[in-house]
């Protein structure tokens, strides 16, 4: 059974150390650079949540959880404006295909559900176009694509509980 843990002092070294494979790695920033993404966010008035993913005591991945934009923001999508947003997800590529990203998403909307920033309309996220599995796998808990994009990215909304 998989469950989230904030990155914190005692697991971020683990976290680090979690990397996809070499054919993915455009598809996905790498840790440390979602981990200081996230620091920059909070520091700039916004909201980041980075979680490793962990089977039992075992990290297994990583997934980030935003909120609305920072100071900093500039060329964000309108979507962004107060609403949440799956950031990131990565899964190591030595625990890939055992169903831990389609879980791991369900845990990332538990949390998104509870509102931790305040009510919101959507949750949002982005791909890469050619990324056909990120596709498929959002595409399976409701997230439909605007037709917009967020840099080279397309953009995919679900609607959250009101």
């Amino acid at each position: 059974m998989l469950r989230l843990e904030q990155v914190n002092g005692k697991n971020v070294w683990d976290i680090l150390k979690l990397t996809v494979e070499e054919d993915q790695k455009n598809f996905v920033a790498n840790n440390d650079i979602s981990i200081i993404e996230a620091y920059t966010a909070i520091t700039a008035n916004g909201y980041a949540f980075p979680f490793g993913i962990y089977e039992n005591e075992t990290p297994v991945g990583f997934l980030m959880i935003g909120f609305d934009i920072d100071d900093y923001w500039d060329d964000a999508p309108a979507i962004a404006k107060g609403n949440y947003n799956l950031w990131r997800l990565m899964i190591d590529k030595a625990c890939q295909r055992r169903g831990f990203g389609k879980e791991a998403v369900q845990l990332a909307l538990d949390f998104i559900k509870s509102f931790p920033c305040g009510k919101a309309e959507y949750c949002w996220l982005s791909y890469e176009p050619e990324n056909e599995a990120a596709r498929q796998l959002y595409r399976s808990f409701g997230f439909s694509e605007t037709g917009e994009a967020d840099g080279d990215e397309l953009i995919a909304v679900l609607r959250l509980p009101g």
